[in-house]
């Protein structure tokens, strides 16, 4: 292998933290519109538990934006690495607790367990192993931090990619938060089994 092959090599390595923020984030964006597909053509009603599992998700998503982001003007530090990828372990840490305790509640043989299941598991369920699953991404990555963190990000492709998953994420969650009000209404809070879109209701009363 030439020197410059090899250069080339360790360069494309060297970002590999880069790109995995950008699935972190595409990823989690993707996974909270499924769950989103699921609420409005299903007719599935998130709970409470859901909607949690839902904002971690989120959380764990800008944390992979944070380092998009610094990406994105050319140069990442270290300590933005540490930065986003804290966040993001932290956020599926509390989002797989959450997860495995909806799973708990419906753990009893002969419980329907709640919403309908796809691919034959609950949608907590799935939460659960994918929480699980990028952690242990994120820590088999970091093991190898001083080959995949490089500190110079190329403007190309990187900068365009990252706008596009940056934007995609700021879209869904716009989406998840019009979601969560139109469920809850004008309360505080959700009910644990919610039959309806409580805003529409709470403005015919109003109206």
């Amino acid at each position: 292998m030439s020197h410059r092959t090899a250069s080339a090599t360790r360069a494309r390595l060297g970002r590999l933290q880069y790109w995995l923020a950008v699935v972190f984030v595409v990823g989690w964006s993707g996974v909270v519109c499924g769950g989103l597909g699921d609420q409005f053509l299903a007719w599935d009603y998130p709970c409470p538990l859901c909607m949690v599992q839902r904002m971690f998700m989120l959380l764990a998503a800008l944390g992979g934006a944070y380092i998009v982001r610094k990406g994105m003007t050319g140069t990442i530090a270290p300590r933005d690495y540490a930065t986003g990828w804290g966040l993001a372990v932290i956020a599926c840490v509390a989002g797989g607790f959450t997860a495995w305790r909806q799973t708990m509640l419906h753990i009893l043989p002969g419980d329907p367990g709640y919403g309908g299941p796809v691919l034959g598991l609950h949608l907590y369920v799935w939460a659960w192993i994918l929480f699980v699953a990028a952690i242990a991404t994120v820590g088999v990555v970091l093991c190898f931090s001083e080959e995949t963190a490089a500190q110079e990000i190329p403007d190309r492709p990187h900068r365009a990619t990252g706008m596009l998953a940056i934007g995609f994420l700021a879209l869904v969650i716009a989406v998840n938060l019009v979601s969560v009000f139109g469920e809850e209404g004008f309360h505080w809070f959700l009910p644990d089994d919610p039959q309806r879109y409580q805003l529409f209701y709470d403005l015919h009363i109003l109206g």
